[in-house]
């Protein structure tokens, strides 16, 4: 595997957290989380709220993780970990976009065609969220 497209050892991620990353391909970048599921699978999914995609759902210090779903933070939406639906909040119906991964040798890397590279941590751009919650 490309060393530039690894992200994590595989045993840095827990079922109860997610671990954010940069994707980068030439100058567009994106941030995806990862998170286990209860069957040892690793997924990956975008790093934004469909509601409002300034929103991030891991600023860094990790998601909310709440019986086996993401929870974005400004909205309370949740999203299945097992597939990136959103079953309850503003933007229910929605899914998250994934990342395709692979497990190798007990590192994680992005195979995604899209991207070209990935490293651990936020991407630097400013995150426009106040975190403050609103009504909906």
């Amino acid at each position: 595997m490309d060393n530039s497209c690894r992200i994590a050892a595989s045993d840095n991620i827990s079922e109860d957290e997610t671990l954010v990353f940069t994707a980068s391909a030439g100058f567009d970048t994106t941030e995806g989380i990862l998170t286990r599921l209860s069957d040892d699978t690793i997924v990956a999914y975008t790093n934004y709220c469909p509601h409002w995609r300034d929103v991030r759902l891991d600023s860094g210090s990790g998601a909310l993780i709440r019986d086996e779903t993401v929870v974005c933070q400004k909205h309370g939406a949740t999203f299945e970990k097992s597939s990136g639906h959103c079953d309850f909040g503003p933007c229910e119906g929605a899914v998250l976009d994934t990342f395709e991964i692979t497990v190798t040798d007990g590192d994680v890397y992005l195979t995604d065609d899209a991207w070209d590279e990935a490293e651990q941590g936020l991407s630097g751009d400013r995150d426009l969220s106040s975190g403050s919650q609103i009504g909906f």
